[in-house]
């Protein structure tokens, strides 16, 4: 066997051998993979090996689509036949609420290219007698999709991979990884049986590689341990029974009627498809427990639990009222295995924290509807840097090596289990492992009705609601229209443009940036000119491919020192690509210091016309009445003030659009602090402010958000931001971020809605009938009175006064293109003196 190769896969389930197949593909011919059972001998064995398409993300749809398609084309390229019936998947809805989620993951798929089609609950039944419809609203039906053999794919898929020139060795496994500054060496163990058990051999061989990538499934947690990293893929019971023949079944198909579509019976939690006259019958119900949390047993190979029947009995007694026929059928088989999750339900794909070269492939919960996908996108990264959708909501580093825990992991993995046929309204919050992160003001906050968002670990008040609510009011007050939250953002937006408001954003990530080279680092690793001495800047770091990877508040505090700010859910993500960076170009530009200070740093942010009053009420510095104003403390500046005992770091700008400060302060001091806001806060009318309301104040200033109309998959020159780009230097990413051009382009819309329901930033965009676009941000405007939306069209389309349509509840409503910053466009409001 070979041992020195471009690069190791490890692991030999489905998603290892897609990724070992495209990176052949994609031009790498010195490719490895091992395994160290047989091919499919984990997750993949026992899946029932469905290929849903409905998914709420916009990267994980783009991946599940690429897998149908992609294994359809197998058969001709290998001579396997990988078992795809394409059959279809018929999801039902019981309530209007189901069908109101089934419309917007429509018009989600939509942007995707992902086809659907209506039924009616008589059209149903129309189709397949046998399925009972009395208390169904309708339902929503894939034609293209189906299910397929697992490992059958996965054998064509190594197939291919072989003729591609990829070596796959099987009883092996890795058991140590090294760095050496230029390739990973991986000592790996030959594998041999022993009384019914694999277990090491006495024979080791040490590979060399430029790249390994590691898809271990159900053995995440022993990788994670080799690597010396955290990750939170933890596997969790998941059960699936087959059903003996059922008479009428079988009769159906005798008289010559096609196979059902994979029938999925969502308010039941459960799915169904045809099995040789009878049933499959696959659950989601709540109590299934997280298994191998600290690693998988020596023991443990193609093995099952044993079957819970108590933990299913609701979902196996609604599947007989769904197909009555099958009442009377019995248990032929079960499966209850491991199947890996994350908390969100996403796999982790990209690459490591903190190592070079090393690539996660893990915690696929679906992971035969995401494995063709998966290699190619995967691949993408590797081979060509970048991947042309945004991969960074699956990236692994979402989930933070500082405060993410195995117990952490393994409850919120079997909330999500359990959360995978309930509701998934945009604005839930789920409860499992909750509060964790919390800062000093919390209690105080949650004294003042806050309702919590979960955001990296932080609780970050969403908005305000009654005093007297109880602890399930957040949960009832969710929607897929206007929740019963919709009226205190509305309140709290108001506030902002009217008066004054308080918003916590201690969430943000902080980072300081220091020493002799850090001048240059910046100034390569940034595309905007680098503020002077008390200012600020708003700038952004590319990939290497041009698009955009992080935004950054840089304010400069010294001549070599760095303040910077970012994104509350992405501390790790921007951590880990900023000291990379900077390894990589101090030989470059001399030493070059990183602290992630966020937990040490406390922000609130006031604002609206009011906020100067207010402040001029607390700050301590000679005349209050000047302290704060344009001549002393310009807007996009900074300086260090006092406000009462509490020294604060204030920054003169407002994510909300309005006059306003970011209060940066010692986090041991933010009680004191709060409690001198909330009493000089009195008499000028201060209001508590959530996420929601911010967030759609900062639509109405066309403040782009990262993760939303900033990504990896468009430049900053295609997000229309060319003011924060300077041309004139050179930085990382500028010559990619030209020769791409303007492919799409960022707007602002308006639009007129229903009455009920805005956008939630996840929708198609169209024109004349046909599909031009898709919202990345959505919501309600105070100012004008009607929803509102960012996003992406072709660039002769991002016109003011251009008129679109927005597919919301499966109509079309009326949108216009408007300028830039449609609220306060000079920024007058902003610059405001006093």
């Amino acid at each position: 066997m070979k041992t020195q190769v471009k690069a190791l896969v490890v692991g030999g389930g489905a998603v290892g051998t897609s990724i070992a197949y495209h990176l052949a593909k994609a031009g790498w011919d010195d490719v490895m993979l091992i395994e160290r059972d047989e091919l499919t001998s984990g997750s993949t064995w026992h899946a029932a090996g469905l290929l849903p398409l409905f998914n709420m993300s916009y990267a994980t749809t783009h991946i599940h689509q690429y897998s149908v398609d992609f294994y359809k084309t197998l058969e001709e390229e290998t001579g396997l036949n990988a078992g795809f019936a394409v059959v279809g998947n018929l999801r039902m809805a019981q309530t209007q609420e189901r069908m109101d989620e089934y419309m917007l993951y429509a018009s989600t798929a939509e942007t995707c290219g992902v086809k659907y089609e209506w039924l009616t609950p008589e059209q149903i039944k129309e189709r397949w007698p046998l399925i009972e419809t009395s208390d169904l609203k309708g339902a929503i039906y894939h034609t293209e999709d189906g299910y397929i053999n697992p490992a059958d794919v996965t054998q064509a898929m190594a197939k291919g991979a072989r003729q591609r020139g990829v070596d796959i060795v099987r009883k092996i496994q890795a058991d140590a990884f090294h760095w050496t500054g230029t390739h990973w060496e991986v000592t790996c163990t030959k594998m041999v049986e022993k009384g019914g058990n694999l277990v090491p051999s006495d024979e080791q061989v040490v590979i060399t590689a430029e790249h390994v990538v590691t898809a271990s499934g159900n053995h995440a947690q022993r990788t994670a341990k080799l690597l010396g990293i955290k990750m939170p893929a933890i596997p969790v019971e998941h059960t699936f029974i087959v059903m003996d023949q059922d008479p009428e079944l079988v009769k159906w198909r005798a008289a010559g009627n096609p196979e059902h579509p994979v029938v999925r019976d969502a308010d039941n939690e459960s799915y169904a498809r045809e099995e040789r006259g009878g049933w499959i019958l696959g659950i989601y119900e709540h109590g299934a427990p997280a298994r191998f949390e600290y690693g998988v047993p020596d023991s443990f190979r193609a093995d099952l639990f044993p079957l819970d029947l108590d933990r299913i009995a609701d979902q196996y007694m609604a599947m007989a009222e769904r197909v009555p026929s099958c009442a009377e059928s019995g248990l032929k088989d079960d499966f209850n295995g491991p199947i890996c999750y994350t908390p969100d339900g996403n796999p982790l794909v990209g690459p490591a924290p903190g190592l070079r070269n090393m690539w996660l492939a893990e915690g696929f919960s679906f992971g035969i509807t995401a494995a063709g996908g998966t290699g190619y996108y995967l691949a993408q990264m590797m081979v060509d840097g970048e991947a042309e959708i945004d991969m960074a909501s699956l990236d692994p580093k979402r989930y933070s090596q500082n405060w993410m825990t195995t117990e952490f992991a393994a409850r919120k993995n079997e909330e999500c289990y359990s959360h995978v046929y309930i509701l998934h309204h945009p604005d839930e919050e789920r409860e499992a492992c909750r509060p964790l992160r919390t800062a000093p003001a919390y209690d105080r906050q949650k004294a003042r009705g806050a309702q919590f968002g979960f955001v990296n670990g932080w609780e970050r008040p969403n908005y305000y609601g009654p005093l007297d609510a109880p602890e399930t009011f957040d949960k009832d007050a969710c929607s897929f229209r206007r929740g019963g939250w919709w009226q205190y953002a509305v309140d709290e937006a108001k506030a902002i443009r009217e008066g004054v408001g308080l918003v916590d954003a201690t969430a943000f990530t902080k980072d300081v940036v220091k020493g002799p080279g850090a001048t240059q680092f910046l100034d390569w690793f940034t595309c905007n000119k680098l503020p002077k001495v008390g200012r600020i800047n708003l700038t952004y770091a590319l990939t290497a491919a041009g698009t955009t990877r992080t935004e950054y508040t840089i304010v400069r505090l010294a001549e070599d020192e760095y303040y910077l700010v970012s994104a509350g859910a992405w501390t790790e993500y921007d951590a880990d690509f900023l000291k990379k960076a900077a390894q990589d170009k101090a030989p470059d530009f001399g030493y070059i210091e990183i602290q992630d200070v966020t937990t040490q740093w406390g922000v609130f942010a006031v604002a609206g016309p009011k906020s100067r009053d207010l402040l001029n009420d607390l700050v301590k510095d000679g005349d209050p009445s000047t302290v704060l104003s344009n001549k002393r403390f310009p807007w996009l500046s900074m300086r260090n003030i006092e406000l009462g005992m509490c020294p604060v770091r204030a920054i003169r700008v407002a994510y909300t659009g309005e006059l306003g400060w970011e209060l940066h302060h010692p986090i041991e001091m933010q009680t004191y602090l709060w409690d001198q806001l909330m009493a000089a806060g009195e008499k000028h009318g201060l209001k508590l402010v959530g996420a929601r309301a911010q967030n759609w104040l900062r639509q109405e200033k066309s403040y782009r958000a990262f993760g939303n109309e900033l990504g990896r998959d468009a430049t900053p020159l295609e997000a229309d931001l060319p003011r924060f780009v300077d041309l004139s230097k050179d930085f990382n990413g500028k010559a990619a971020m030209e020769a791409k051009g303007i492919r799409s382009k960022c707007c602002t819309l308006l639009i007129d809605g229903p009455a009920d329901a805005d956008p939630w930033g996840r929708e198609a965009l169209y024109l004349n009938g046909e599909k031009i676009g898709r919202l990345t941000s959505g919501g309600y405007s105070v100012v004008f009175g009607k929803s509102i939306g960012m996003g992406y069209v072709k660039p002769e389309l991002a016109v003011p006064g251009t008129k679109l349509q927005v597919k919301m509840l499966d109509q079309l409503w009326e949108a216009i293109v408007v300028e830039d910053s449609p609220y306060d466009p000079t920024n007058a409001n902003i610059r405001k003196d006093g």
